[in-house]
Formats: C-alpha cells, structure tokens, sequence
C-alpha cells in the first residue's frame, strides 16, 4: 500500500532536494538527498542489501527534524547479537556484574563444577573454535567479572571457566563489588564492541537473559567506554582473585 507523504521541509525551493517527508501520524521519515555512488564512499558504510545512502545539509535536518528527544530502545535479535562477534574489526569488551546466570546452571559442566570443583572444559566446542580463530587475527576479546566477598557458586564457577576463555584468546579480569560500586560502574552486564557500539543485555529477576538493546548514540557509548577504562585499569587477572578474595 503506498504511504501518504507529507513535506516537513526542503533547503531548495518547493521541489528541489534535499527535502525531509514524513508520514502523518508515525515516527518515520524518509530523507530526500543526493545519492552516494562513489565506491570509496560506499565503502566506509555498513550498508545492507537493499539500502541506499543520501547527502543532505546540517540545516535541513537543523530546520525540520524533530526536536524533542526521544528514547526508544532498540532490540536486536539473539541471532544478531551472535553476528556482532563475527563482525567485530578490533575489540569486544564485556562487563559482568551478576552473582549468577540462569543459563549456566542448565549445563553439564556447571553439573560437574557443584559435584568436583572443578570442570573439564572442551576446548574444541564450537564456541572455543571460534573465538581462537577470531583472536588469531589479532582481535581482543576481554572482560571484567564483579566478585562478591565471598564470591557466590555461580562466581566461582565462572571463575573456573575464566581458564577455558583465557586458553582460547580472552582475558579475563576480576574486580571486587565493592571497589565496583567505588568506582561508580553500572550495576548492569554489557558488551563494548570497538569502542563505538554497546549490547546492554537484558535479565528478568529470575536470571534468565531476556533481550539484548543495541546502543550506538556517542555520548551514551562514552559512558560505557569511560566505564571499561576504570573498570579495566583496576581489575586484576582472574587467577590473581584466589589471593585476593575470601573464596
């Protein structure tokens, strides 16, 4: 069905471009512009199939866009947010803040952590595969795992899990609650990738994960970024914690 578009604005005349539509009675607007064809520029965007590329003025979207702000959640899939790690260029950095995981505790090798300590992981699994290969082209892979005092079952287990991501390109470091809350770190689990966009994952308060929210607004990324920078500068390596922390 073909939408009804009304003009909100152009910096051309009536009917030149570039001009700003919307639909009555939606959020959606739909941007008239020179198209962008040079290869080099096409390049350095992360198009889709079927996407395509306008140049417009600052004053036209200045002029006529919207200025109240809004923020609306953006949710990606659990497939996509898989895909992120295949496309990462140079890092993926994830904080870790919860005392436990639900979907951990579902597993044979959590099964065998609460029974013997201890776990015998597989370090040819499809995941460790994975990101051995990603890491072997030079990606960084690092987290920051908050601790209790004493650290919960969930903690210690993933503690022992630290020694299977280490063995495949990660490193792991751990950092105390209450040095966490001192340095003011969200209360909250995220992934940072290339230092330009987050995955804030999503938990219900039975632990199990719910959704994943894609953030990409600058000023919200440098927050996050701003809290890896502490959280990273004053974690210590995972096999430190021992030493460290009443287990």
């Amino acid at each position: 069905m073909t939408r009804k578009l009304w003009k909100v604005g152009t910096n051309s005349g009536n009917d030149g471009c570039p001009t700003l539509y919307t639909e009555p009675g939606t959020d959606t607007y739909v941007v008239q512009g020179d198209p962008v064809t040079a290869a080099s520029d096409l390049a350095q965007l992360d198009l889709a199939d079927g996407e395509a590329a306008v140049t417009v003025p600052r004053e036209l979207l200045a002029n006529f866009g919207p200025k109240e702000p809004v923020h609306v959640p953006q949710f990606i899939t659990f497939e996509d947010f898989g895909g992120m790690f295949a496309k990462v260029k140079h890092s993926a950095w994830r904080l870790e803040t919860r005392r436990r995981y639900a979907s951990d505790e579902a597993t044979d090798t959590y099964a065998q952590f609460l029974a013997e300590g201890r776990v015998d992981w597989d370090l040819d699994d499809p995941w460790c595969a994975g990101r051995r290969e990603q890491s072997a082209l030079g990606k960084r892979f690092e987290r920051v795992r908050i601790l209790d005092e004493p650290p919960t079952v969930g903690q210690r287990y993933l503690l022992d899990n630290a020694a299977r991501n280490t063995a495949v390109g990660e490193d792991i470091r751990v950092l105390t609650r209450s040095a966490a809350d001192d340095l003011a770190l969200p209360a909250e689990d995220f992934w940072l990738f290339d230092a330009r966009v987050v995955a804030l994952l999503h938990f219900d308060d039975a632990d199990e994960m719910t959704g994943v929210e894609l953030i990409t607004d600058p000023v919200q990324v440098l927050r996050y970024a701003q809290a890896r920078e502490a959280a990273w500068h004053h974690a210590v390596p995972y096999d430190q914690a021992a030493g460290n922390l009443p287990m």
